[in-house]
Parts: C-alpha cells; sequence; structure tokens
C-alpha cells in the first residue's frame, strides 16, 4: 500500500536514557519503582504482513537462510522449520525509535552467521538521530552497533532500491554502504565496527523526488543506492577486484572500480535518463543486470528499461521485454537463478492499475515471458493461481472489474529474489505483504505455478488506536494503510479488515462501554466518508455522513450507552450527533482539532483536550466548559481516557520534554488534576482487569518510570509500578495507544509503529480467575479428539472439551500423552506445552470461561513419523475426561 511519512513517531517523543532492568534507587522524594518484576510473554495478535516490504536478501553460502527488510518494522529472519520470519530488531528502544527503520541488510556468503542492517528511518529533521550499521555474529540474535556521521532513510523515497550495503565475497571483513543526503560511499575493512568515506569516489548522487519540497523528505538527494560485487575477480581472503555501485543520477548511474575501490571510473556508454534501481551479476556469464526507472519509487515511476552489460566486452544490449513507449512504470525488482544463471527475472514495480507485472527470461533477456497478458481486452490470462487462504484480507474485499483482479499479484514489488539454491522458490514483497512461490518452474513448462503469501512471523502495520470492549471480540484495531481489524483469536490472521467504508488508514476508534456492540472508527480517505458504525461489535460496518468540511478521521468518542457520538475530524470542527451521524451539529465552547472521548458511566458527558487546556460537556456534546484545571501539557502530544464504571475518573498522559510531561489523574470529571509524582514521563494510559482482591483497575502506560524507558503496569492506582517489558522486547516507539484486557488480568494491548499490535500476558497468577493458570474445575467433563487430516510425515487433529458438570469453568488445562511420538507443531484456539510425549492445553484469555453443558475447541498441527495412534486419556486438571 501507499506508505505515507508516519509523522506521529516524531510528535510524541522526547529524551530518555536506557538503562538496563534492574531494580533501581528512587531519586530524592520519589517512592521506588520496581524494574522488570514480572516475566511476560510477548507475541503479535497476527495480521500477517500489512507494510511494504523493500527487500529481500538469501545468502548465497547456506540455504535457507534469507532475510527481510521493513521501511519502519525492523528486519527479520526466515525459519524454514515453520515457514515464518523471526523478529531481529525488537530491541530497539524509544531513543532509538528511527532504528526500526531499515534501509539495506547484507548476509555474509563467507560466513553466514554474520548479518548487517544499516538502520535510520528518515534523513530529514523528523528523526532526530544519525544512522547506524548494527552487526550480528548470531544471525541477529544479538547486535553490536556502529553509529554513523549521517542519517539513513528507511523510510524515505527511494528506499526500494538496493541493496545499499555489500559485504565482499572474497574478503569479508570489507563492506560497502551507500549513503543518502549527498554522503557519497563508505567502507569498512573491520566487519562494520568502524567506517570510513571512500573519498575518491565520484559521484555522491543528485537525484530528489522533489527539490521543491520544505520539510526534507521528498528533497533529499537519493544518494548512492546499490553495490554488487564481481565475485569472480577475487580470490578468497583478498578483496574483489571489481566492484560496481549504482548511483542516483540519471546521466552518471552506475560505477565501477577494477582496482578493489582504489579508483573508480563511469561505467562507458551507459543508458541515460533514468534511475538504475538495482544491479545483479550473473558473474558466471558475465553479465550485469541493470533495472531502470524514471523515477526513485516506490510509488512513482512512469517509465523504465531493462539492460545487460556484458563485463568482458563491455557491450550494453537494452534487453527490456516491452517497448519503452508501452510502458506507464519503472522496473525495480530483479534477480536471476543462481542454479540457472541464464534465467532472469523483473518487475514493473510501479505498475498500480490494473496490476503489476512479473517478467521472466531463461536465456539472458533474449525472450520473455509475462505473468499474465491480454487474452481480448478486459479479458487476461494468468500464468499463476493465487492462493490467500493463509491472509484472506489481501483481497481488501473487493469486487473489481477487469482487467483488475482479487487478490492483486500486488504493487510496490521492488524486492524480488529467486532461492540461489532451489530455482522453483521466489519471493517477492509488496506494498503489503511478502508474496512466494515453491513451484515457480511450472512458469516455463507451460503449467500454472502457485502464489502465497509467505509472510507469517512478519507483522509491520503501524498503530493509532487500540480497543478491548468488556465482551464480543477482545481486540479491535485502528491502523495506518490497512484500516484495522477485528480480533476474535489472536493467534489467527482475521478473515478481512474493516470494509464498508475501506479507510486507507483508521485515525480513532471507540465502543459503548454498557453496550459494546455499538462501535465507531474514523479515518482517511481520498474520496468518501471519513466515520463508520457498527452495531455487532465491528463484524460489519455501515458508513455515516460527514459534515461539511471533512479533510481527515480525527478523534471520536461513543456515547457509554451508545446513544450519541462526538467528533473531532480534521478540517472541520467538533460535532455531535444523536444516532448514527446521519445529522451532525457542531459542538460550542472547545478548539477545532480538539481530542475527545467519553464518560464511560455517563451517556451524556464527554471530555476534550487542547493546546494545554480540558474541556467538559455534560449536555452530550453540544457545548463544552474549559476546566480550571491547570499544569496540563502545553501541548497536544497528549492521551487520556475516563475508566470504565468510575464517573469522572480520567487519566491523562503526554507532554514533552522541554514543559510539562508525566501522567495525571482526575476524579472530579477534569474539573481538577493531580499528577504522579513518579512518573517522570507518560505517553499512553490503558486499562485493565483488576487483580484479584485490588479494589481498583489494572492501569497500563508506556512511560519512563525510575529512570526507565518501558511499558508499566500498576495495580493499586498509580502508588507503585512494575516494568513488565524487558530491554529485548521495547519495539522502538511505543506511544500510540495501549489498553488492558477487562477480560484477563495482566494481559495487555501495546501499539508499535511498524511491528504490529503486540499482546502480552503475565505470569504473575494473582489476578485469580484470569485464564493463565491451572483451574480447578467441579463437575465433570469429556473430550472428542478427531483426526481430521493426515500426510506423510504430518497430521492436524480437532479437539472439543465439553463441560458436562453443574458448574462454570473459570480457566481450563487439558493433558494427554502421545503413544506414538507425535509432537505439536501449531495450536490454535489454546497456549499449548509439550515434554516427551505429553501435551497440555491451556485456554487463551478470550475462551477462558466455559459454562454448564457447554464446550470449547481448538485444533492442531502435528508430526508423526507414521502411526498415529489417537490419546486413550484426557485430564482436566487432575481429574479423568469422557472420552468419546
Amino acid at each position: 500500500m501507499r506508505r505515507t511519512p508516519l509523522l506521529t513517531a516524531v510528535s510524541a517523543l522526547a529524551a530518555g536514557v536506557l538503562v538496563a532492568a534492574a531494580p533501581l534507587a528512587p531519586a530524592a522524594g520519589k517512592p521506588a519503582v520496581s524494574i522488570a518484576a514480572d516475566t511476560y510473554s510477548w507475541k503479535n495478535a497476527r495480521i500477517d504482513g500489512g507494510g511494504f516490504v523493500p527487500g529481500i536478501v538469501f545468502n548465497r553460502k547456506e540455504k535457507n537462510l534469507a532475510y527481510a527488510r521493513t521501511d519502519i518494522g525492523g528486519a527479520y529472519r526466515w525459519q524454514e522449520s515453520t515457514k515464518s520470519w523471526t523478529p531481529l530488531l525488537d530491541h530497539i528502544g524509544w531513543d532509538d525509535w528511527g532504528h526500526t527503520g531499515v534501509v539495506s541488510l547484507a548476509s555474509d556468503s563467507v560466513d553466514p552467521n554474520r548479518v548487517y542492517a544499516a538502520v535510520g528511518t528518515y534523513t530529514n529533521s523528523w528523526d532526530p538521530k544519525n544512522g547506524a550499521v548494527l552487526r550480528s555474529v548470531d544471525r541477529g540474535a544479538t547486535w553490536k552497533k556502529a553509529d554513523l556521521p549521517f542519517k539513513l532513510g528507511g523510510n524515505m523515497p527511494g528506499r526500494g532500491m538496493g541493496e545499499r550495503l555489500a559485504v565482499d565475497p572474497n574478503k569479508n571483513s570489507v563492506l560497502y554502504l551507500g549513503a543518502p543526503s549527498g554522503k557519497g560511499l563508505w567502507r569498512s575493512t573491520d566487519s562494520g565496527a568502524t567506517w570510513s568515506q571512500v573519498a575518491n569516489f565520484p559521484n555522491a548522487g543528485n537525484y530528489a523526488q522533489d527539490p521543491s519540497d520544505t520539510s526534507g523528505y521528498a528533497s533529499d538527494n537519493q544518494g548512492i543506492v546499490w553495490v554488487t560485487f564481481d565475485e569472480s575477480t577475487g580470490t578468497s581472503g583478498n578483496a574483489t577486484k571489481t566492484v560496481y555501485v549504482g548511483v542516483a543520477d540519471k546521466d552518471n548511474a552506475v560505477y565501477r572500480s577494477t582496482d578493489a575501490g582504489a579508483t573508480w571510473q563511469r561505467l562507458a556508454g551507459q543508458p541515460t535518463g533514468y534511475l538504475a534501481h538495482k544491479g545483479v551479476l550473473d558473474a558466471k556469464n558475465g553479465y550485469l543486470y541493470l533495472a531502470y526507472s524514471d523515477k526513485g519509487g516506490p510509488y512513482d515511476g512512469g517509465k523504465g528499461q531493462l539492460w545487460r552489460y556484458a563485463t568482458a566486452s563491455g557491450t550494453w544490449r537494452n534487453i527490456s521485454p516491452v517497448a519503452e513507449a508501452d510502458t506507464s512504470y519503472g522496473f525495480s525488482g530483479l534477480t536471476v537463478d543462481r542454479q540457472k544463471p541464464g534465467t532472469v527475472m523483473a518487475t514493473a514495480y510501479s505498475s498500480w492499475w490494473p496490476d503489476t507485472q512479473l517478467f521472466r527470461s531463461t536465456d539472458s533477456g533474449a525472450t520473455w515471458t509475462k505473468a499474465w497478458d491480454y487474452t481480448s481486452y478486459p479479458s487476461r490470462e494468468n500464468r499463476y493461481t493465487m492462493d490467500v487462504s493463509s491472509s484472506p484480507w489481501l483481497t481488501w474485499g473487493a469486487n473489481p472489474s477487469p482487467p483488475e483482479q482479487s487478490p492483486k499479484l500486488g504493487w510496490m514489488t521492488e524486492a524480488l529474489e529467486i532461492d540461489p539454491f532451489d530455482s522453483d522458490r521466489m519471493m517477492y514483497g509488496t506494498g503489503a505483504t511478502i508474496y512466494g512461490t515453491e513451484n515457480l518452474t511450472n512458469w516455463d513448462g507451460g503449467s500454472k505455478f502457485t502464489v502465497k503469501p509467505m509472510v507469517r512471523g512478519l507483522e509491520e502495520t503501524a498503530v493509532n488506536d487500540l480497543a478491548s470492549p468488556p465482551s464480543g471480540a477482545p481486540l479491535l484495531s485502528a491502523l495506518g494503510d490497512v484500516g484495522g481489524f477485528r480480533h476474535t483469536d489472536l493467534t489467527k490472521v482475521p478473515s478481512m479488515m474493516f470494509t464498508q467504508p475501506n479507510f486507507t488508514t483508521s485515525t480513532s476508534l471507540d465502543f459503548a462501554e454498557s453496550a459494546p456492540d455499538t462501535v465507531v472508527r474514523t479515518g482517511n480517505l481520498d474520496s468518501g466518508p471519513h466515520i463508520a458504525f457498527s452495531t455487532d461489535n465491528g463484524a460489519n460496518w455501515f458508513a455515516g455522513t460527514d459534515p461539511s468540511g471533512v479533510s481527515g478521521g480525527g478523534t471520536v468518542a461513543a456515547a457509554a450507552d451508545g446513544s450519541r457520538f462526538v467528533w473531532s475530524p480534521d478540517g472541520a470542527g467538533v460535532h455531535h450527533t444523536t444516532g448514527f451521524g446521519t445529522s451532525w451539529q457542531p459542538s460550542s465552547g472547545i478548539p477545532s482539532g480538539a481530542i475527545v472521548e467519553s464518560d464511560r458511566v455517563d451517556a451524556k458527558t464527554f471530555y476534550g483536550f487542547k493546546s494545554g487546556k480540558f474541556y467538559v460537556s455534560t449536555d452530550g456534546g453540544a457545548t463544552f466548559k474549559a476546566s480550571a484545571a491547570t499544569g496540563l501539557p502545553s501541548g497536544d502530544s497528549v492521551r487520556f481516557k475516563a475508566l470504565p464504571g468510575g464517573k469522572g475518573d480520567i487519566w491523562l498522559a503526554g507532554g514533552a520534554a522541554d514543559g510539562a510531561y508525566g501522567l495525571w489523574h482526575s476524579t472530579d470529571g477534569g474539573a481538577s488534576f493531580t499528577k504522579l509524582a513518579n512518573v517522570e514521563q507518560a505517553d499512553t494510559i490503558g486499562f485493565g482487569k483488576a487483580k484479584a482482591g485490588a479494589s481498583y483497575q489494572t492501569l497500563f502506560t508506556s512511560a519512563k518510570i525510575g529512570g526507565v524507558r518501558g511499558i508499566f503496569r500498576s495495580t493499586d492506582k498509580g502508588a507503585t509500578w512494575t516494568r513488565i517489558n524487558d530491554d529485548a522486547h521495547q519495539w522502538g516507539w511505543t506511544g500510540a495507544a495501549i489498553t488492558g484486557d477487562p477480560r484477563v488480568y495482566g494481559r495487555v494491548y501495546v501499539s508499535t509503529n511498524g511491528r504490529g499490535v503486540i499482546y502480552g500476558d503475565t505470569s504473575d497468577t494473582g489476578g485469580g480467575d484470569n485464564g493463565g493458570g491451572t483451574p480447578a474445575p467441579t463437575g465433570s467433563c469429556a473430550v472428542t479428539y478427531k483426526i481430521t487430516n493426515q500426510w506423510s510425515g504430518g497430521f492436524q487433529a480437532d479437539v472439543q472439551l465439553s463441560n458436562t458438570g453443574s458448574s462454570a469453568w473459570n480457566g481450563w488445562s487439558l493433558s494427554w500423552s502421545f503413544a506414538d511420538g507425535q509432537k505439536v507443531s501449531q495450536l490454535w484456539n489454546g497456549e499449548f506445552t509439550q515434554s516427551g510425549a505429553a501435551v497440555t492445553v491451556k485456554n487463551t484469555g478470550w475462551n477462558a470461561t466455559v459454562a454448564a453443558g457447554s464446550s470449547v475447541s481448538f485444533g492442531f498441527t502435528g508430526s508423526t513419523s507414521g502411526t498415529n495412534t489417537k490419546p486413550a486419556a484426557f485430564k482436566l486438571g487432575d481429574q479423568n475426561c469422557t472420552v468419546n
């Protein structure tokens, strides 16, 4: 999808000091703070993808070792055993949030344990810090950092070009890095520990997307965009002699050194008028392939060409699969089959309509075939089939007219790689996912190859708002680019994002506290409404009507009983309505752009905040009055919420380092606020189920407390705090939203700016009936175990657990033993552990309660060596169950 610059990650940032997760002595006069006193397990609420993947890198020495980079959501390593991706940069903390943007990756083909990442999100003022090169000797499990004297732009224009970072395939202590912003070419000779500029490199680039852009975003020189070694010109332990470098300069796009970087020359006879997005070398046949576009991407590009350069003779050949006059796009994705080097593939990365295009040649570019072509317009024939059943939302709920299809083959397709060890496996990145195939060579034989998402574990959504209602789905989300989702099961990909309407970005959502089936959301849309309503807990939606002047979603609040709504959209002042937004009336006494929320008890009370002032309405949002409260943050980097079940009980977080910053509490409907002395900085506030014996709901915040930035929990109304994340789980910037789960003690949902929705569960069983511990059920139970599918070496099974007693269960734990060495590999609708033959499955938070006479089900896939005998006995806690 189109990913615009994400400014939310800038507005609420403040300086902080990252400290090891250990108890700290309190400052004078401040309460002690418990740091990392609880152990949490952290996972993603599964969406699978959701953002732009501009780079995929396969290691060329070790099979099945691959990495992916994202523009704002970190880097990932492929896990072949589970066909999934493992995140590698979750350790990046609040102060270094920009380092979650990855502009380039390099995997060492001499020592596959080594991997490098060039990180930094923006080259302009939006990211206050310089870029860095991260280096790892354990495949990204741990990292060391080399700071750079310039910025890098993982989310800048041109981010799909590359790779800018490269390891010498003969002498792996040597690396090159192409810099943006006119900073030139850089080199390391000590495996990335230190870097120095290659002083004699002749061209730092000159292309900017829009030189007139005063923000510095589109006006930045895109610089040096790729480095490619000719491994045939070196020997093991000696620096490779021939190195090619791509430069963002339409007249001088490619340079070469033939003396290991001592001198450089513009490659003679090269095409002009284009930018070389990629340069891929086939050393066996002596060809350098280049993908050209008239723009830097990843959205733009109106014309393009493919060229082949013969490295021995210096001969150039235009091998474009279509005439330039027939293109409306640029080329970028480019790869060769290392098993069959004459096989080349490329993408039309900026072909938005009707679809992207993949091109394939098996004769070094002499002739080409397309992934799809027209038969008789608008009908088209595809060489592929698509299966998005693992990520069904990729259809966007669309039913387009031909020649468009749903799902699309993709867009923003700048990453394309054939597995160097497997000619049948290919992966490519899009604006929303990674697609791939494992039968690619069917293309050459005339049969169809299958395209599927290969993105599990890679979570790249930017989260703007979160809600966890007391009934219905446990999680509702408002997301950038993909709108948002209703999660009924956190371990499963939802079938569809919010539709009718499909907001390009959702900005705010709310539910009626005492009628949680009533939900409202707001968002951005190029043409169409900016507000939508649901009466079935977010399962289905219908559009509201905008008041005049609305240009963006803004914030929205639902009355406690769902009878009315208050909306503060972009482009128009605050408005209120009764019913579902068919007629809006301006609210008085509150400024345009205010943040709005509702009281969670009194259906006629709403609140607002703008520029240091708190506002209150007691007539359903018709009129607001400014509170007399003072000392609140003067800016608008504020988030506040009213406590469920507590009329007039409000918590407010926010501020900036150069003024008031922290957490405030009001118990009189906003008439006055008290600042918590033990919270130095806070950016979000949320509520969850109270701890057993506690008289107040659990508080959660993304904050700085005791000198440490982290995610914190309080079970005593903010008197004391516990840091619940650790230094390995920080996820950059987490300042947009947070909420606890009203049904599961300790569970928290955390927003990230590019790593999706993170949720955590506590090991603290102090919540009692929280769905996290082993139950002590009364009455009897029955189990039905059914094998639903079997294949060589594996199987799938469904288990139904029935409460045949007279009392409800509040949490359950079912155990059994396998007789034939079976192993559970993946389980849904529950949490499992296995030790030897013994398996235990516990409930998740949302299915903890099982009424008498009711049942709960879960399923799993497993491995087996042959015989697959069903378990003979099951226990619920210590109690034997009847086996059906």
